[in-house]
């Protein structure tokens, strides 16, 4: 097999990093962007050269104006979408966000039109399936002191 051939068959997957934050009442925070008909987490695109933590970083301040702490990797999903390819995301800890850094959030204009805090049990209502999996996977990893795998939302050792 020529070098071409194999690069060919190389998966070049488009990755994204993004921060799971909680309140003090530990409710996850869900942005809610103007491109989306569905709540999301803060994050965005892994640019050329920049790690995933990295991006998060970059993303997190972008999106809501503060410079937290993004601490441990929680979840590594592999997530093929037919219409955008295949994609590796990342999913951090950002830990509680004080009162402080919330009232410091200033939201990007452009690209959200609110925030807000939610219980875990009401993720199903506010986003879609393969996200809600995936945060319920970062708040049990955070739990348990673990980093999980997931495909598409799912770890495939657990079928959950």
């Amino acid at each position: 097999m020529s070098e071409n051939e194999h690069e060919a068959k190389m998966a070049h997957p488009r990755m994204a990093a993004g921060a799971l934050f909680f309140d003090d009442a530990d409710r996850v925070l869900l942005v809610e962007p103007s491109y989306k008909d569905y709540r999301d987490i803060p994050g965005g695109y892994v640019e050329h050269g920049e790690s995933p933590r990295q991006a998060c970083v970059r993303e997190v301040h972008e999106e809501l104006g503060i410079k937290p702490h993004i601490g441990r990797l929680l979840v590594v999903d592999w997530a093929p979408n037919p219409g955008e390819g295949d994609k590796v995301l990342y999913l951090f800890d950002g830990g509680r966000l004080s009162a402080d850094q919330r009232q410091q959030i200033a939201l990007q204009a452009d690209e959200l039109r609110s925030y807000d805090f939610h219980l875990a049990e009401q993720l199903a209502e506010l986003t879609i399936p393969r996200l809600v999996r995936r945060i319920t996977a970062g708040i049990q990893a955070r739990a348990d002191g673990l980093t999980a795998y997931l495909e598409q939302g799912v770890s495939p050792e657990t079928g959950a």
